[in-house]
């Protein structure tokens, strides 16, 4: 007698994220359900564990034996090489879509879709990239990775949010990736709020950083780019995840050069 098997392993969803959000060869160990990947989000903090570590240790480890700007510098790459920049990538058609579609809904989900990219794609880029340098170099080495530990699991859960206050802004045809991600349940929430904040709150512990403008101001900049985003598509993209996920990580860093 046959029996039904569910072919889905525990681990098959957070190895789908690490497999979707990085270039790293997990792919390898298992290629996970097509499912999976609708979770994938849920996940998502707990791959910036692996891609803030990985940029963390370069930065640090590299200050030792190099100039530290060339650290920096190298730390960002590496990162741009082990996310294959899919963030950035996000960030540029964003700027793209919002600044030259006007409030026209269709036409900045199409000038999204477009592989090209733009003059404000490229200008997003160069300031993003030129910030994020230079609020790293404003901190000392071992600030500088610590706070690239704590901020990218964060980012990533606060971005999230994302999912769960609005719905997808296209049809899963016509997605990018070919996947709509999933609603998170409310387990997923919990599981995505202790990804995120457990790095955070150790950040603060060990820092001493004031830690109300460190939650307040990032948390600002993702409601903003919300509303934003629901008044022009009144839904979400995979674009919009990782625009609104590397400007919140960077507020985190501008506010840390702040304090």
């Amino acid at each position: 007698m046959q029996t039904n098997i569910d072919p889905t392993r525990w681990y098959d969803r957070p190895l789908a994220a690490f497999i979707f959000f990085t270039r790293l060869p997990f792919w390898r160990l298992r290629q996970p359900p097509k499912a999976c990947y609708k979770s994938v989000v849920e996940w998502w903090p707990l791959t910036g564990w692996l891609t803030g570590g990985v940029m963390a240790a370069t930065l640090y480890l590299g200050s030792l034996y190099l100039p530290y700007a060339i650290a920096v510098l190298a730390a960002i790459v590496v990162r741009l090489f082990v996310t294959g920049a899919l963030h950035e990538d996000g960030l540029a058609d964003f700027f793209d879509g919002f600044g030259g579609g006007g409030s026209d809904r269709e036409r900045i989900l199409a000038i999204m879709k477009d592989s090209h990219i733009g003059t404000y794609g490229v200008i997003s880029l160069v300031f993003y990239e030129l910030l994020l340098a230079a609020a790293l170099l404003s901190m000392p080495p071992e600030t500088a990775a610590l706070t690239i530990l704590a901020a990218t699991p964060f980012a990533r859960m606060v971005t999230a949010q994302l999912v769960m206050m609005m719905p997808y802004a296209r049809r899963e045809d016509e997605a990018k990736s070919k996947t709509v991600y999933r609603r998170p349940t409310t387990a997923a929430g919990i599981s995505l709020a202790v990804q995120g904040m457990v790095p955070m709150v150790a950040y603060i512990w060990y820092t001493g950083i004031r830690w109300d403008m460190l939650i307040f101001i990032p948390c600002l900049v993702m409601y903003c780019l919300y509303l934003l985003i629901w008044r022009r598509l009144h839904g979400y993209t995979g674009d919009c995840c990782g625009a609104v996920c590397l400007l919140v990580e960077l507020a985190v860093f501008l506010v840390v050069c702040a304090q």
